[in-house]
């Protein structure tokens, strides 16, 4: 049984209710990324590229997006889960993969980022229920704006979090240039962007970027349990909350999340960012030269 307490006028009111795991959902539909799973009121979506640590391709980002309009849409369904197959939620865009091109043949991200991702960020924050995100390892790049974006990121204690653009010399997208900087603020939002380093789970729980860290085992069950708990909440009330974050946290998200679009174009043709990926995929050191 899980313990959840909250704060009333008369105090604090504890509830019991039973774990939740992945053997109480059912699979509802099977992309060919994406599994979504059903339990009652609840919705659990899976990205399903557990060999690429679920990184990014074109399938994935068209399988998300259609997941989540779905559960959007669907009034049957009050609350929803986001996790990764596997030993992560999400490494981030797939380097690998072939990438949208322009007509020339230039390498066109803009595209990939106005017309695959962020239909999926702005359907989640303009989702008219709760997302939780149940990160399960590495949230890295895209991955990491994909939790962020959610309304209750929780994590287990192997987890970790990563704004790992600069390594490949781009910049933050994703909405991750709004998200990080509304949670932890200036100060920490500059030295993830900047740095490039790993953020453990607890050390994102200390600097407020995450709600919750668990046992790793204990995980699936807690999310489970918690996403049960807002599904049979008041569906109506948290939409209005959710309004009230985006109005105060997240009303020039459209223009961010354009400028993102913009930059990130304008590093596609740098020097650093070909040496960059080029490093990557040789899995050496980058040697940046500022061009």
């Amino acid at each position: 049984m899980l313990r959840l307490c909250g704060f009333g006028p008369g105090g604090t009111n504890c509830a019991f209710a039973s774990m939740t795991t992945m053997s109480d959902y059912e699979l509802a539909h099977e992309y060919e990324t994406v599994n979504l799973y059903r339990r009652g009121a609840a919705a659990k979506l899976e990205l399903n590229r557990p060999g690429s640590l679920n990184a990014w391709d074109k399938q994935l980002g068209l399988d998300l997006l259609a997941a989540v309009s779905a559960v959007g849409a669907d009034p049957a369904v009050r609350a929803v889960t986001i996790t990764g197959a596997g030993r992560a939620f999400s490494s981030g865009a797939d380097l690998k993969a072939d990438t949208g091109r322009t007509a020339a043949g230039d390498l066109d991200l803009y595209s990939v980022l106005t017309e695959r991702y962020h239909p999926i960020i702005k359907g989640i924050r303009e989702m008219p229920k709760p997302v939780v995100a149940a990160v399960n390892g590495g949230a890295a790049g895209i991955g990491l704006s994909l939790a962020l974006a959610c309304d209750l990121v929780v994590a287990a204690e192997s987890a970790y979090f990563l704004l790992a653009f600069v390594n490949i010399g781009l910049v933050p997208d994703g909405g991750s240039s709004v998200f990080v900087p509304a949670r932890v603020g200036f100060t920490r939002a500059a030295e993830m962007a900047m740095l490039g380093e790993r953020i453990g789970a607890r050390q994102a729980l200390e600097w407020g970027l995450i709600n919750q860290v668990w046992p790793d085992g204990e995980l699936a069950a807690r999310a489970g349990s918690l996403v049960a708990r807002l599904a049979d909440g008041p569906t109506r009330s948290y939409a209005s909350a959710k309004r009230q974050l985006n109005s105060w946290l997240y009303d020039r998200m459209d223009n961010q999340l354009e400028l993102e679009a913009q930059l990130q174009q304008e590093m596609t043709g740098s020097a650093d960012f070909a040496e960059g990926v080029l490093a990557f995929t040789q899995k050496r050191a980058a040697r940046f030269t500022g061009g």
